[in-house]
């Protein structure tokens, strides 16, 4: 069984094998997929398939846990939370010098977040790694949900539809990916600013907003921001 440091929850199994479901990616990230006209687009005449999927994926009995690693020896694992009535997706960080992992968001109906912006989403995709996810599109679209960045650059939808392209079987990619995009996360995009090689925000709900009492500590907040942005 799996084990990540510090991290109370029930039995953490390998989900790598749902990568290559087309259906996963748009269960993935149906938070930010928000109204019908998001929902049409991105399901269509897959949704009872979709749910059927989701159903799978929030199973009490098998907790799945996408590993993303990083450069700088962190990792970053996704995990899907499933305590009964308690549903949601940890997106924690973690490197083995560390007892015990640290939470980035939390995308439920108590959501914490954002945990990145887009140029530290990108950076975190397009590490080179030679152990655990290492294709860029799927790194890509697990870390997604996690975004929250008022200031997005002018490329940023066709990366993102690049990536959907790849993965799964919309018809229009470019049109989800705007929706996407529209819709980041469950919090307000925030604006991200570096302040002693530190990159933080503003919004209320993060725990990489020095502002706010459950922020995380400096030093984690340094370390965070160098291992995203590729350092090592």
């Amino acid at each position: 069984m799996l084990k990540i440091p510090g991290y109370e929850g029930g039995p953490l199994v390998q989900g790598d094998a749902y990568l290559d479901d087309p259906l996963f990616w748009l269960v993935h990230l149906g938070s930010s997929l928000r109204g019908e006209d998001a929902q049409r687009a991105a399901f269509g005449a897959d949704w009872d398939a979709a749910m059927d999927l989701y159903r799978t994926l929030s199973a009490e009995h098998a907790w799945p846990v996408f590993s993303v690693p990083l450069r700088s020896g962190h990792t970053i694992y996704v995990v899907y939370r499933n305590f009964v009535d308690e549903w949601g997706v940890d997106y924690l960080i973690h490197q083995p010098a560390w007892s015990e992992a640290e939470t980035l968001a939390v995308d439920d109906g108590h959501f914490m977040g954002p945990g990145m912006a887009w140029p530290e989403l990108l950076s975190a995709a397009r590490q080179p790694v030679t152990e655990g996810i290492h294709d860029a599109d799927a790194r890509l679209l697990l870390l997604f949900p996690m975004l929250g960045d008022a200031l997005l650059p002018d490329d940023a939808a066709a990366v993102l539809t690049s990536a959907l392209a790849a993965l799964t079987l919309i018809e229009d990619p470019a049109d989800v990916a705007r929706m996407l995009l529209e819709n980041q996360g469950q919090w307000a995009p925030a604006r991200w600013r570096s302040t002693g090689g530190i990159l933080i925000n503003d919004g209320g709900h993060s725990y990489r907003n020095p502002s706010n009492a459950f922020a995380l500590p400096e030093g984690r907040l340094l370390e965070i921001s160098s291992a995203l942005h590729g350092g090592g």
